[in-house]
C-alpha cells in the first residue's frame, strides 16, 4: 500500500472525504449539481446521480424559494465566501424539510460559479397538524424563511394585505403577540 504522503493516495482521501462527508455535500457551479455526496440519498431521497447534471431548484419547494434564497447567498457571498442559513429544502417524495444550508464560494466575484453547498435537516422536522389551515401552513413556509409579506403575496400570486390577515389570524390563532413571536412557535412546532 502507497505511503498516505503519496499525491495518488491524497487524490483517494480527497474523494474518500467527499464522498463520505456526514452532511448531504453538492458541488455547484452556476447552481447545477456538479458532484453530490453520498448522503444526499440519506438527506434528500435522491442518489447522486439522479442529482448531478440537475438544478438546485429541484431541491427548492417552489421557483420563489430557490430564486430568493439564491439571491441572498449570492449578495452575502460577495462580502464573505461563507454563507450559512436555515431554509426549507424539499425531498425526492415531496417532503418539505427544515434544513440548515452551508455554502463556500471559489470566487466571490461571481459567487454562483463555483460552490461547495452542505445541507443537515435540523431537528425540528417540518409537520403538519395543530390549528393552521393549508393556506397559513403555506404562508409559514414563507414566513420562517423570512420572506416579506410583498415577496409572498408574489409567490402565491395574492395580494400583500391577504398575506397580512392570514399572518393576523395565525398570531391568533398561536396565541403569540408578534410575528417574531409566531415564527419561534412555527418552528418549535413545524410549519407543515
Amino acid at each position: 500500500m502507497p505511503s498516505p504522503r503519496t499525491h495518488g493516495a491524497t487524490k483517494d482521501y480527497d474523494a474518500l472525504a467527499f464522498q463520505n462527508a456526514p452532511d448531504a455535500t453538492l458541488i455547484l457551479a452556476d447552481r447545477v449539481i456538479v458532484r453530490a455526496s453520498l448522503m444526499v440519498e440519506t438527506v434528500f431521497g435522491w442518489t447522486p446521480q439522479d442529482l448531478e447534471g440537475q438544478s438546485m431548484q429541484v431541491l427548492y419547494p417552489g421557483q420563489t424559494d430557490f430564486r430568493l434564497v439564491g439571491e441572498r447567498a449570492r449578495k452575502a457571498m460577495q462580502d464573505n465566501p461563507f454563507y450559512q442559513d436555515e431554509r426549507f429544502m424539499r425531498r425526492k417524495n415531496e417532503q418539505i424539510v427544515w434544513m440548515e444550508g452551508r455554502g463556500r464560494t471559489m470566487d466571490q466575484d461571481d459567487p454562483h460559479r463555483l460552490a461547495v453547498w452542505t445541507y443537515r435537516p435540523l431537528d425540528s422536522p417540518v409537520a403538519g397538524g395543530g390549528p393552521l389551515t393549508p393556506t397559513e401552513k403555506r404562508i409559514a413556509r414563507y414566513l420562517v424563511n423570512g420572506f416579506t409579506s410583498k415577496e409572498i403575496a408574489k409567490s402565491l400570486d395574492c395580494s400583500p394585505r391577504t398575506v397580512e390577515v392570514h399572518r393576523a389570524n395565525m398570531i391568533r390563532k398561536m396565541g403569540v403577540r408578534n410575528s417574531s413571536e409566531l415564527v419561534g412557535r412555527l418552528l418549535d412546532a413545524g410549519a407543515g
